[in-house]
């Protein structure tokens, strides 16, 4: 009967994790939902404004931009992108992952490692030697300007000669089943990203061509680290939703399998029992 109770016990206590679980799953899966109508109305505006920025490149020399530096990679400057909590799966795992990567294929250059997520400086603290900013709560007050500030720190280095080039590491919202690991180079900007062929229509630029564009490419830069926050809390959403699908699956199974156990125990003893009785009637005849 020992073990039959100790069965009871278990079973209570994978219940109350599967129930744990399947409701972590639907706030997941509703999070999620508002995350991907963010990506979706992001990615149009985003590709937009490219397109502008492709118009006035087409029209002038862009020569003097301090956003479309280049030159030898010297000094890079990193930047991770991770979640703020566990129990996603491997969305974190995958990141660290490709950031040791880029670390082993750059020990030549001086790098400079940011942080967006808890998980990925609780993570990195204590493995990398350049530790540089960290910003926290980003994905808790989530807003248009959320990467306004991120962008500002980027660009103000990239100008200022302390770094060479910005790097990303992200998850890519794909679908729900599927995150892309992506590694994205934010800074320099190159003209080949602004190059492609259209109809060049008669415009008037108010101050100047080189002025709009001046400002323009800030705000591109801003939009970019907008969609890659926007684009890996999907991704998170997602795959925290699918780790708590499969563990809530996993629940039940086990619940089916110590059920079973505790079934086959049981009948057992009633079967000793039925034994019992009928060999103590013989025996009293």
């Amino acid at each position: 009967m020992a073990a039959i109770h100790n069965l009871r016990r278990r079973i209570k206590s994978v219940r109350n994790t599967r129930q744990i679980t399947r409701a972590m799953k639907l706030v997941a899966a509703a999070k999620m939902k508002r995350a991907q109508e963010r990506v979706f109305h992001a990615r149009p505006y985003a590709n937009k404004l490219q397109d502008v920025i492709r118009s006035v490149v087409n029209r002038q020399e862009i020569g003097g931009q301090p956003l479309l530096r280049t030159g030898p990679e010297k000094k890079i400057r990193l930047v991770i992108v991770s979640a703020d909590r566990g129990l996603c799966g491997s969305f974190n795992a995958m990141v660290f992952r490709r950031v040791f990567e880029l670390l082993e294929k750059w020990r030549d250059k001086e790098i400079v490692v940011d942080f967006i997520g808890r998980k990925g400086f609780e993570h990195f603290q204590n493995k990398v030697q350049n530790i540089g900013r960290n910003y926290k709560d980003v994905f808790r007050k989530f807003d248009p300007t959320a990467g306004a500030k991120i962008a500002e720190d980027l660009m103000e280095s990239f100008i200022s000669k302390e770094c060479d080039a910005v790097y990303v590491v992200y998850n890519e919202f794909k679908s729900v089943l599927q995150q892309n690991l992506i590694v994205e180079r934010l800074l320099p900007l190159v003209e080949e990203d602004f190059s492609g062929k259209e109809a060049l229509i008669p415009h008037l630029f108010e101050p100047s061509a080189e002025e709009v564009l001046q400002d323009l490419l800030p705000r591109y830069v801003e939009t970019q680290i907008f969609r890659v926050l926007i684009e890996s809390n999907a991704a998170e959403f997602a795959a925290r939703m699918t780790a708590m699908e499969a563990a809530t699956k996993n629940a039940t199974e086990m619940i089916d399998k110590l059920t079973l156990q505790m079934n086959k125990i049981r009948q057992a003893a009633i079967t000793t029992e039925i034994i019992e009785v009928v060999s103590g009637g013989q025996i009293s005849n």
